[in-house]
């Protein structure tokens, strides 16, 4: 009997549909789904409440989340080679399907869907997603240097779905100019889309040949008349025509661009607060060169500089520690959400503490923003936000100023408790 799965056939669709080539077990789409009618029925909500897909149906009840999905159908098979052969062999196929989910999926679809017009546009927004997802393909790189795959010597889960996950990215965004920085990236992408398993589920696979452009209701671009010699430079005008014709193709290239530019942005808004007398970068400059005298030095520094009507504290707490508990796991969604905030650079400093001796471990932070409030574009651009409760420190108390000092100190232990890693957004 088909275990049938509910959704699009689309690259988080495909991580279930190979694992299942992989152990020979037979997973079908449903038939007649339509995205935005059939995963709003009742039906549907009752297996995966959010109507998210996919979701697939087995006879024990539904699973959502993509690789949720993958991992069941991989155990269908005992001793299946896609989980490893060892203990040692199964945390490693975790950690590398993690560093898919949150070092390069999340990066991936912060870079694309703006591009398609499925989220809003901010150009800092997809430089900091193009960076870290360069950082993660660096160390990812460096792996695959001395390896065929993740983990081991055959495929497994992990390469299931960290090949879907750089899908979109080799067929949509990422040209050869781009991918050639990370050979042993392109050797390994190119190595698993091409093996007979993945090949009868996702087919013929082609790299993308250039970025999409960010979506424009502007018809084609055409030379401005104003770009013609003026008549007052008659006596060069021949010369003018030459040098002209030898530039036309570059030329029309450059009106074109000028035409498509976008209108200048709006500055952002933190920008146009009134000037403040504490300079940032030079906290930031205090902070990473104290090396001893950390109270005397840099935190006495700290409030020197400080200024409360230019700049806010605030404290934040992981909404789910309970799921915390594996250490690695729990200080990659910490680093993971850290990049996101890197279009924030300009505009903050952070501290993020995992504490706790054992399991579940708990994530808190500190963060200095400019402006009295927590920048929107942050509340709207970084989904790990919403995953935390934050809280504006009163500094006129002097438990919390006391609590920032020792944050900002990585004071151990912290609240009666050992630190399991600190981390600094600067």
């Amino acid at each position: 009997m088909a275990l049938i799965l509910h959704g699009l056939r689309n690259k988080n669709a495909y991580k279930a549909l190979i694992a299942a080539e992989y152990t020979g077990v037979d997973v079908k789409m449903a038939e007649n789904f339509e995205m935005g009618v059939s995963n709003k029925t009742l039906e549907f909500v009752k297996m995966n409440p959010l109507g998210k897909v996919p979701v697939l149906v087995t006879p024990d009840g539904p699973v959502f989340e993509s690789n949720a999905i993958a991992r069941y159908v991989s155990h269908l098979k005992s001793d299946n080679p896609l989980n490893g052969s060892s203990l040692i062999d199964y945390a490693h196929i975790e950690q590398w399907i993690d560093f898919a989910t949150l070092e390069v999926d999340v990066h991936v679809l912060a870079w694309f869907r703006p591009r398609i017009g499925r989220a809003l546009y901010i150009k800092p927004a997809e430089e900091a997603s193009i960076a870290a997802l360069k950082r993660a393909l660096e160390a990812l790189n460096k792996h695959l240097a001395s390896a065929t795959f993740l983990v081991g010597h055959s495929v497994t889960l992990a390469d299931i779905v960290l090949t879907c996950n750089l899908l979109i990215g080799f067929t949509q965004l990422m040209t050869k100019d781009f991918t050639s920085e990370f050979p042993h990236v392109e050797r390994y992408f190119w190595t698993l889309v091409n093996q007979p398993n993945f090949q009868k589920v996702i087919g013929e696979v082609k790299q993308s040949l250039a970025i999409p452009p960010v979506q424009s209701t502007k018809g084609p671009a055409q030379v401005k008349e104003s770009a013609k010699p003026k008549a007052k430079e008659e006596p060069k005008k021949e010369a003018k025509k030459a040098e002209k014709e030898a530039h036309e193709p570059k030329a029309k290239e450059v009106a074109e661009e000028e035409e498509e530019a976008p209108k200048p942005k709006p500055k952002n808004p933190l920008d146009l607060l009134p000037p403040s007398p504490m300079v940032l970068d030079d906290w930031k400059r205090l902070y990473s060169n104290t090396k001893t005298n950390f109270r005397e030095v840099a935190i006495k520094g700290f409030w020197d500089m400080y200024d409360p009507e230019g700049y806010s504290l605030w404290f934040c707490d992981y909404k789910y520690n309970d799921e915390n508990t594996v250490s690695f796991v729990t200080m990659n969604k910490v680093g993971g959400f850290l990049q996101r905030m890197d279009l924030a650079r300009k505009y903050a400093f952070g501290k993020m503490l995992v504490i706790g001796s054992n399991p579940p471990y708990k994530v808190k932070g500190l963060w200095l923003f400019r402006g009295q409030e927590i920048p929107k574009f942050v509340l709207d651009e970084v989904y790990d936000m919403e995953l935390y409760e934050w809280r504006k420190a009163d500094l006129a108390d002097e438990e919390q100023k006391e609590r920032v000092n020792q944050m900002i100190e990585d004071q151990e232990p912290f609240e009666g408790e050992a630190l399991l890693d600190a981390k600094c957004f600067k």
